[in-house]
């Protein structure tokens, strides 16, 4: 019996331990409070301007799917939008459209384009990403499937409405 009786003061024992030390313990941050914590500097340290474009007027200047081709769209907010390009129901690239009212350093690193597509400056990124400047907006093309190449990105770049775009106001 007291054999029995010491066996369970040493395991309440052990388990008061056991709780102290991991109910003091601080965690590390989950990837989810990482991403809550940069969200938030993004939203206080950089609005988007007023007078930014809402994503629903820049639909309609993306290009439709076409030659098995099927267009998505997956983001629209005031400055944004967003669209997936699917083929065989795989995402291969995404195209997006932004206002750069509310980030004029994105418009800047145009200033030095030597590249040209339809007209408009041209800028390459790494191996993935394409894009031009349309009057204050940005239409880039973004690799997603390493067959969609800088010249797949040019020819989609070409087939959005730019013209209807660069008169938006």
């Amino acid at each position: 019996m007291i054999l029995f009786r010491g066996r369970r003061v040493l395991a309440s024992l052990l388990l008061c331990i056991l709780l102290l030390t991991t109910a003091c313990a601080t965690k590390p941050p989950s990837r989810f409070d990482q991403v809550q914590q940069e969200s938030t500097k993004q939203k206080t340290g950089q609005a988007v301007a007023k007078n930014a474009t809402q994503g629903s007027k820049l639909n309609k200047f993306f290009p439709e799917g076409d030659d098995g081709y099927d267009r998505v769209y997956t983001q629209e907010k005031k400055g944004f939008s967003e669209a997936n390009l699917k083929k065989d129901g795989k995402v291969v690239a995404q195209l997006a459209i932004s206002d750069t009212t509310s980030t004029p350093t994105v418009a800047s690193k145009y200033s030095n384009s030597t590249k040209e597509i339809d007209g408009y400056p041209a800028v390459e990124l790494g191996k993935t990403q394409t894009s031009i400047l349309v009057g204050k907006y940005q239409v880039k093309v973004i690799s997603k499937d390493p067959l969609f190449n800088a010249s797949d990105r040019e020819d989609w770049i070409e087939k959005f409405d730019l013209d209807g775009l660069e008169k938006l106001k």
